[in-house]
């Protein structure tokens, strides 16, 4: 099987349990909608998540994680079974420790750090003690998060992807159902709903983790608890993640900013920010993050082989997939923002006016999805390289360019210009670590990725069209009941895709035929 093939059927795998986690992250989401709506605490919860998420970014799905795996894949390949069941247990006792500090740190200084992150919530009475309390509350989701990326990586390096990738399901279901059913009983106490939504994220943080266990049995991983400092492979993978812990603190710089400025526009900037990336999170997890999850142990493999070609090729071919799917769903979410904001959202305390606000933020948001999910294909080659500078410094790039644009346009744009802002960043950091890829890799096929992205863009601009002329014969039901929306919505993305898929099979992209072939043998063969 070529690698194109390997990497479509993982990544199928991974995009389907993504696709499940970020549909029942969207119901999370509509609940707090539902419940809390588009202000005060739900803006005090965004901002008290944002803070263990933050490390989270930094220590579970980034650079531990990727550090992780290709020291585990070097492990694997060279140094026998024995060394690399070592390598694990040592890892996560080390990490599970050094996380305990943290959290215990976090939840000291919790109320520094959150004045330091929206210090304007100080000027609404009680803003800043309730995202004080949320904070100290989900610090600890720090700790199951993390343990859960390493065990992932085991997984995934062992040929594992699917229980990995809906283990962020259970999340979402912890949070969802603990959540809600505290937030119900918690207020009889005299305690805040907004609490029992918290509390829910830690049940949903232990049950991400609790899940992927048993596979980890089953692949033959006995914990044995051991603390070596001195291990070569423990102190590799601390060598990877300090330039990429680097690069990833100025992606949380970029957070950080964004929410400052958030918290000083109109009240409920900050939700509706959340609810649209949410919404473009969809398809960077179905379709960035899968193709990455599903490339990452195979880029490491060819690293650790010296087999630069089969490197070069895979990377191609992984990047040209990921277009294929991120540059129509931009063209689809453009042009669809508020339909699917309205239907998803627009119930309970959620306003037209929070429908509205949350489309445009979405449409900026939107620019900037395919260099987004670009670059998880890209910094795991530099990863596979041993070479982690770059992917430095092009988010120290990212994050100066972001702080000029929001500076230049927020008084004119409010909260909009974050979100372009944010697009406009990572479109440049996509452009810097390509062309830094290329002159590292001695070139790749750029003819190969440019022929395909013009055959991506003309099949989106075809799609274009029927999305639009969709969108105004259906118009009638897309303002109707919730039925009539769903079937409007569901409709016209439907034959949307459709359209795409048969005017892209017509110019022979190749990476679909690998995508459609994994599909057809998944569910129709």
């Amino acid at each position: 099987m070529s690698d194109s093939s390997k990497i479509a059927r993982s990544a199928g795998a991974v995009s389907g349990a993504v696709m499940c986690s970020r549909v029942l992250g969207l119901v999370r989401e509509q609940v707090f909608a539902g419940m809390f709506g588009a202000g005060y605490a739900y803006d005090a919860f965004v901002v008290a998540f944002r803070i263990p998420n933050l490390l989270r970014d930094l220590f579970g799905e980034g650079a531990l994680s990727a550090a992780f795996v290709t020291v585990f894949s070097d492990y694997d390949t060279n140094k026998g079974q024995h060394a690399t069941w070592q390598l694990a247990a040592n890892v996560l006792v080390f990490f599970s420790i050094l996380l305990s500090i943290i959290v215990l740190i976090g939840f000291i200084f919790a109320d520094s750090i959150v004045l330091l992150l929206a210090p304007d919530f100080a000027d609404l009475s009680g803003k800043a003690e309730l995202t004080i309390l949320l904070t100290r509350i989900m610090f600890p989701f720090l700790i199951f998060v993390s343990m859960s990326a390493v065990v992932m990586g085991v997984l995934n390096t062992r040929g594992k992807f699917f229980v990995p990738a809906i283990s962020s399901s259970f999340f979402n279901l912890g949070s969802i159902i603990g959540g809600v059913s505290l937030a119900l009983l918690l207020p009889k106490f005299g305690l805040p709903a907004i609490v029992g939504m918290a509390c829910g994220t830690l049940i949903g943080g232990l049950m991400q983790l609790a899940i992927q266990l048993p596979t980890l049995r089953k692949i033959g991983f006995r914990f044995k608890p051991q603390l070596n400092l001195k291990d070569p492979g423990l102190r590799r993978i601390l060598w990877l993640m300090l330039p990429a812990t680097i690069g990833l603190s100025a992606t949380q710089i970029n957070i950080f900013v964004n929410t400052n400025f958030a918290s000083s526009c109109v009240e409920g900037s900050v939700s509706w920010l959340n609810y649209a990336f949410r919404m473009v999170q969809l398809p960077i997890g179905v379709f960035g993050v899968a193709f990455s999850i599903a490339a990452m142990p195979v880029l490491a493999k060819y690293a650790a082989k010296g087999d630069l070609d089969g490197l070069k090729e895979t990377f191609s071919s992984s990047l040209v997939m990921v277009l294929s799917l991120t540059i129509p769903a931009t063209f689809g979410l453009i042009l669809l923002a508020e339909p699917i904001i309205r239907l998803i959202f627009e119930h309970g305390a959620f306003t037209a006016t929070d429908t509205l606000r949350t489309a445009q933020a979405l449409t900026c948001y939107a620019v900037g999805l395919f260099a987004y999910s670009a670059v998880k294909i890209m910094v795991p080659v530099f990863y596979a390289l041993k070479d982690t500078k770059y992917p430095v410094m092009g988010s120290f790039i990212a994050v100066a360019a972001n702080i000029l644009i929001i500076t230049l346009i927020i008084d004119r744009f409010s909260f909009k210009a974050i979100a372009f802002a944010t697009s406009c960043s990572m479109i440049l950091n996509f452009l810097f670590l390509g062309a830094v890829l290329y002159k590292k890799l001695t070139g790749f096929s750029l003819a190969y990725i440019g022929w395909g992205v013009m055959k991506i863009l003309l099949a989106s601009m075809v799609m274009s069209g029927g999305i639009y002329g969709l969108k105004n014969l259906l118009q009638p039901m897309l303002m109707g009941s919730i039925p009539l929306q769903f079937v409007a919505v569901f409709l016209t993305i439907g034959l949307a895709a459709l359209l795409y898929g048969i005017v892209l099979t017509f110019l022979k992209l190749p990476e679909l035929t690998a995508i459609t072939d994994k599909f057809r043998q998944r569910f129709i063969a």
